[in-house]
């Protein structure tokens, strides 16, 4: 696969990715953390607001790659 295809593939999949990521961290921290103090908010989404890192970024490494020459 060409750069310029991995690139519009790896954009669209970051979008879906973190759109569908931030609905159920959202909806998981709304069920099981709200209301539970400050000792149970903050680390949840601390987490939460890293964890989408590593997958990202493995997104943004694989469309950065060259073309290969063939």
């Amino acid at each position: 696969m060409k750069q310029r295809a991995r690139k519009a593939v790896g954009t669209l999949a970051t979008v879906v990715f973190l759109a569908v990521y931030s609905l159920v961290a959202m909806a998981v921290g709304g069920i099981f953390v709200v209301g539970r103090g400050l000792a149970f908010e903050l680390p949840y989404y601390v987490v939460a607001g890293v964890l989408w890192l590593p997958v990202v970024m493995a997104l943004i490494r694989w469309m950065a790659r060259p073309d290969s020459i063939s």
